[in-house]
Order: structure tokens, then C-alpha cells, then sequence
């Protein structure tokens, strides 16, 4: 038996949006993971509206405010041919760790200074990028509502929110999507969540859909990454914890090799067997891997082949957490 997967759009919760299986995500066209070329980047999403990769995802502290600098460039004259994410939550604290803010006059604030970045009337798909536990998940998405009902956002969304936020946020306005890391790396916080959201009827955006890179095979050792690559600083990189992490990727990689594909392909034809709830956004700088993520959608998998990978990656086999223990404590809450 083979798991059906199509390029049919995936819908985005009860909203009136819909996306291609895979989207794009954006951060590493403003140097999180070594340097980036704006001229580059402008093609390469480009190249994705072109490929009918629609879904491109941003957030306001990417490069804080670069990314979407960038965006409103790239997608002058092809308004029409994107559905537009982006986030507002985190904010710049020069020196230490970002902070977050969730007040309702700072949502509003922000929605601005990100319509104005991207030269655009209205945002798709507005999240909030990380839960302020200061202020009630109910406040911070009222705010959002209200951006919403004036015409500036078309649908809303949290990202790495708990459960029960979830349900406390929906239950004050509906939210399309929410977001958070999922792979085949880490399962654990998705699971848990997907089970409130498939309730709910929300979608649900996997960020990280190829583990940093790691499940592409790309990475052999520590020396892979280069000076300044913001991937140094994941523990899953950390070269003992890389050392484990290998040995998971093996099964992907023989997968890959049967199947004549990419281990990136299978990683995130995994990922799209799950449910057509599920949109995965690999981020890349380069237009043939806008093609080879996309190509994920064209992988057959078989339910055994699908049972084979989760059983190799079980929830809780990868070595070292999501984040450093900083900021594992901005996450799921």
C-alpha cells in the first residue's frame, strides 16, 4: 500500500488560504546560517513563486526587519502569486537574549512596521512568533483578531505554543495554522500538539523540516558547518550528539537510495504522509533546492516504508535538544 500524497493545495485551517504541499521558509536569506546575497535571494524566491512553491515565510526579527525588507523587493509585481507569513513576538535586546512581547498595542505596532517593510496591504498569515507569558494568550490574540476584522491580516497564528494555549487562543478567535518544529529529529512536542490541533481543525507549519540540514546528510562532522553558521550553536551539532544523530540519518539515506531520490526528499515526503494538515517550510538559499524540496511531493512512499522510518527515528532518539537550554525555555509554552 502506498500513502497518497499530491500537490493538491493544502488549505490552512478554516481559512480561505491555501498553499502548495511545501513552502519556503525564509530566515536563512538573512544570514542565520552564514552569509546571504539579497540579489541571490530575491531570485531564489522567485524561482519558488515560478516552481508554484507559493507559501513564503518570514518573521520581523529575521535579520530584524531584513527579511522582510526583502521579501517586499522580491515580491513587487507578484503580489498575487504568494501567500505571505510572516511574525511579530520577538523583540531585539542588544547583548543578551531576545525578549518577547505580547501586549496588544505592541500587536498592532508591529503589524505596522511589517506591512510598511513588505510594501503590502495585507498579510496572509500572521503568528505570533513566541508566547509572551506575561501577558494572556487571550490579549495578545484578541489584538490579533482585531487586525483581522480591519482588513490588515487575513488569518492568524502561535508559534511554539503548548496545548492548552492553543485551545485558550482558538476558543478567543479561530487560528488558521500554528507552528513549530517538527521532523523526523524531534516528534515529541509535534505529536503532542498535533493531537489538540487536528481537533481543532487548525493546520499545522513544521519549521525545521529537515532537522537544520541534518537530515539531508549534508553534515558528516562539526568541520561542515562553517564560522558563523548559526547551526554551530544547536546541540544537535555538538559532536557527540552529532555522532548519534548519524547514525539515525543512515536510515533516511539508505531510504533514499531505493527510492533514487534525495534523503531530504524522503525526510520531508515523511513529513507530508502524516496528514495533508501538515505543510513543512525548508528554508534554503538556493534555487535547485527549491527544486529538490519541492520534489518531495512526487516520493512514493509505502505505509511500510513510512512505519520503517518512524520506527528508526522514534520520538526522543535524537541526541541533544531542540535549542540550548536559553532557548528551550522560550518554546512550548
Amino acid at each position: 500500500m502506498t500513502v497518497t500524497v499530491t500537490k493538491a493545495p493544502r488549505k490552512l485551517g478554516g481559512s480561505s488560504l491555501s498553499v502548495f504541499p511545501v513552502g519556503l521558509g525564509c530566515m536563512s536569506l538573512s544570514g542565520t546560517y552564514g552569509k546571504s546575497d539579497d540579489a541571490e535571494a530575491i531570485k531564489v524566491v522567485h524561482h519558488a513563486l515560478e516552481r508554484g512553491v507559493n507559501f513564503l515565510d518570514s518573521s520581523d526579527m529575521y535579520g530584524w526587519g531584513h527579511n522582510e525588507s526583502l521579501l517586499g523587493k522580491a515580491l513587487a509585481g507578484r503580489r498575487d502569486k504568494a501567500v505571505l507569513a510572516t511574525k511579530f513576538g520577538q523583540t531585539q535586546q542588544p547583548g543578551g537574549a531576545n525578549g518577547v512581547n505580547g501586549r496588544p498595542e505592541y500587536v498592532k505596532q508591529a503589524c505596522e512596521a511589517s506591512l510598511e517593510r513588505l510594501g503590502v496591504d495585507v498579510i496572509d498569515l500572521y503568528y505570533q512568533h513566541r508566547v509572551d507569558p506575561s501577558v494572556p494568550i487571550e490579549d495578545t490574540v484578541g489584538a490579533m483578531s482585531e487586525l483581522v476584522k480591519a482588513g490588515k491580516v487575513k488569518a492568524i497564528g502561535l508559534c511554539e505554543a503548548k496545548p492548552d494555549t492553543i485551545r485558550r487562543a482558538h476558543k478567543t478567535y479561530p487560528l488558521a495554522a500554528v507552528q513549530s518544529e517538527y521532523s523526523l529529529l524531534y516528534r515529541q512536542h509535534a505529536e503532542e500538539t498535533l493531537q489538540t490541533t487536528r481537533a481543532l481543525g487548525i493546520s499545522y507549519v513544521a519549521y525545521s523540516p529537515l532537522g537544520r540540514s541534518l537530515l539531508t546528510g549534508a553534515v558528516k562532522s562539526v568541520a561542515d558547518i562553517p564560522e558563523g553558521d548559526g547551526r554551530g550553536r544547536h546541540p544537535r551539532f555538538a559532536a557527540d550528539n552529532l555522532a548519534r544523530n548519524l547514525q539515525l540519518v543512515a536510515a533516511i539515506e539508505a531510504l533514499a537510495k531505493a527510492k533514487h531520490c534525495t534523503p531530504g526528499e524522503v525526510a520531508l515526503a515523511w513529513l507530508l504522509a502524516q496528514g495533508t494538515d501538515i505543510v513543512p517550510i525548508p528554508g534554503t538559499k538556493r534555487s535547485a533546492r527549491v527544486d529538490e524540496n519541492a520534489g518531495a511531493a512526487d516520493v512514493a512512499l509505502s505505509a511500510d516504508d513510512v512505519a520503517r522510518l518512524s520506527a528508526a527515528l522514534p520520538p526522543g532518539a535524537a541526541a541533544g535538544g531542540r535549542y540550548p537550554d536559553a532557548g528551550m525555555k522560550a518554546v512550548y509554552l
